[in-house]
């Protein structure tokens, strides 16, 4: 998200709450606490209605730094979050003297200009070492704060990049950061997106949507990106993240999500590999998949009218031509229309389907089946998700639906075990007759005027619905 208009001016709306200094500070055993003052000067005499907000730094493995970044502590906290595998580590912590000179950024007065013009002095610069990352901060003001992997220069934030931003027109509040790319920096990542490889001079949201492949909507979104300077960026949050990649200030990552925390995550591997190893080590790695997987799929697709004899001719014909299929994929179709999700087989096209999966798998293939996370209102289960409470409802306890997709179309709520068992079980029902795995479409345009069984915050849930859906599957 953009904040600014210009180097000079604030977007419309919106009232900044910049970090300007670091006005106070705590050590602990193993963590850094930095307090910074939303305007220059803070002391006892001008603390009066002076916000701040509060920066802890902590190590959760060797060459790893998070910086969690709040505003108002009391509303933070909301569900749902990632899970991390931390690790027990023990970053040195230290306070060294250096000599810095005054300087300026953009809107100081000229009094504050004048006053600073041509003095040094001697100030506290923080250190803070976990493996071979490194972070030190000063407290000069304007203050920097900067990121060394093996003693190279990796990225900083400062003064008039990390604070609190309210947008006075719709009421919302925001937390954000920039970190500087150095010269020659490429950006990557950031999950499924269709557009360029590179990201920078691009605007990111962190938003799943059912967008296709040639727009700039994405179905698996990633709130992690990684550079060619040897080291990612993981922003621990489920909701919607907002990326500035070189769009907002020049070799600047802006990095915004709204409400009044905001975590991110330094990660340094020196390589691609390395950086990924560590990555994929905190936010967990998938499970090695069989080696059928590996194979050609082949799918009926969308539109195709089709029946066991059409599937078992193509079947047939990809061996004549000796192509070696694995899989074989029944896309929406093999459920009656305006019945999606009832998992059951349309027994106009397929009257024996345990006959039929039997017959079609003793060409060697296995057999993949279509689903989704909705029910429409013409299914059988609706009515059975509606008395039981296993589907989303509006915050005035109705069940809510649209008709997208699918005529009265409601979305299981996966936050409730009872209904993830429900779920479960028409699986269950398939996969003992045969099938063999499912496509999980869907799940991606998850509305946000819902209240969720676990009470979840419906706007950090919107892209973590998809992951508690396809955990269910699994």
């Amino acid at each position: 998200m953009k904040f600014i208009n210009g180097n000079w001016l604030m977007a419309d709306g919106i009232v900044p709450g910049y970090g300007w200094n670091i006005f106070d500070y705590d050590i602990g055993d193993k963590e850094l606490k930095f307090y910074f003052a939303e305007r220059p000067g803070m002391d006892r005499h001008t603390a009066v209605s002076l916000p701040y907000d509060t920066e802890t730094i902590t190590s959760p493995m060797d060459g790893v730094i998070k910086i969690n970044l709040i505003h108002f502590a009391g509303q933070t906290g909301k569900k749902p979050s990632f899970e991390l595998n931390e690790q027990e580590t023990n970053p040195e912590i230290r306070i060294e003297k250096k000599v810095a000179a005054g300087g300026q950024v953009p809107g100081m007065s000229e009094d504050e200009v004048r006053a600073l013009a041509g003095k040094t002095e001697t100030v506290d610069e923080f250190v803070f070492r976990t493996g071979a990352l490194e972070l030190r901060a000063d407290r000069t003001q304007p203050f920097e704060i900067k990121f060394y992997g093996d003693g190279k220069l990796l990225t900083s934030t400062g003064t008039r990049c990390m604070g609190h931003m309210t947008d006075t027109k719709t009421g919302k509040t925001y937390m954000t950061d920039e970190l500087r790319l150095n010269v020659g920096d490429n950006v990557y990542g950031t999950g499924e997106h269709f557009t360029s490889f590179v990201k920078n001079g691009q605007s990111i949201d962190i938003w799943n949507e059912d967008g296709g492949s040639g727009t700039w909507q994405a179905y698996k979104n990633i709130p992690f990106y990684i550079t060619n300077s040897g080291y990612g960026v993981f922003i621990n949050s489920p909701g919607r993240v907002s990326l500035e990649v070189e769009s907002q200030r020049n070799f600047k990552v802006g990095i915004s999500v709204p409400g009044e925390e905001l975590e991110y995550l330094i990660i340094y591997g020196g390589t691609p590999k390395g950086v990924i190893e560590k990555y994929t080590a905190l936010t967990g790695r998938p499970p090695l998949v069989p080696a059928w997987t590996m194979g050609l799929w082949l799918s009926t697709s969308f539109t195709t009218s089709y029946d066991e004899v059409t599937v078992t001719g193509i079947i047939e014909e990809m061996a004549r031509r000796q192509i070696p299929l694995r899989v074989f994929h029944f896309d929406c179709f093999w459920m009656r229309e305006n019945e999606w999700c009832n998992f059951k087989w349309d027994e106009r096209f397929f009257p024996n389907p345990k006959e039929m999966l039997a017959r079609l798998k003793s060409h060697g293939i296995k057999i993949c089946v279509w689903i989704n996370s909705y029910i429409g209102q013409k299914s059988y289960l609706f009515e059975e998700g509606r008395a039981n409470g296993y589907l989303l409802r509006h915050p005035d306890g109705t069940v809510w639906q649209n008709d997208d997709w699918q005529a009265g179309k409601a979305i299981v709520d996966f936050t409730n075990p009872a209904a993830v068992d429900w779920y479960k079980g028409k699986l269950r029902e398939l996969l003992e007759m045969g099938v063999d795995c499912f496509k999980t479409d869907f799940g991606e345009r998850i509305p946000l005027d819902v209240e969720y069984y676990d009470h979840s915050d419906p706007e950090r849930m919107h892209n973590y619905y998809t992951y508690l859906y396809n955990k269910a599957v699994y």
